[in-house]
């Protein structure tokens, strides 16, 4: 699994809008992101969220962000769109539930489907929720932390 792109935000955009625009905080593209066991990554906004938490980082496969963009002739919508964490190649993440998986040296718990949710339509177009239903990324929990950088 190669990772291709990581992002942060350290402030919630959706969370307590539902049926309200999305809020304007940023998601910030990084070059590395320091993973701390147990409570997610430093500077995002899920850091130290709740106790076991089972969405410390989030993962989504760049393969389904460019068939999205084929299928919808999307030519202005990068991979920061779906506000996940680390964007991959190489690996169908729904195998990865359930799961131990290491990625250069840091452990995770694979815990489930990072479901899209109805933002997705706002965030990249109409029928984007419809066709990611199944592919919305991965969610996982920290088991041993470390550094994960692009590349």
């Amino acid at each position: 699994m190669k990772i291709t792109r990581i992002f942060i935000s350290p402030n919630h955009n959706y969370v307590g809008h539902y049926g309200k625009p999305a809020g304007t905080n940023p998601i910030i593209e990084v070059d590395e992101i320091e993973c701390v066991a147990g409570s997610g990554i430093k500077g995002d906004r899920y850091f130290d969220h709740k106790p076991d938490y089972i969405g410390q980082i989030t993962f989504f496969e760049q393969d389904t962000h460019d068939r999205l963009c084929e299928e919808f002739a999307l030519f202005d919508k990068g991979p920061e769109s779906y506000r996940r964490n680390v964007i991959v190649e190489d690996q169908d993440l729904n195998e990865l539930i359930g799961k131990e998986f290491e990625i250069q040296g840091v452990r995770f718990l694979g815990t489930e489907e990072a479901k899209p949710c109805f933002w997705m339509e706002e965030a990249l177009c109409k029928g984007a929720l419809k066709f990611l239903v199944g592919k919305g990324g991965l969610r996982a929990k920290i088991l041993e932390g470390g550094v994960l950088r692009k590349g």
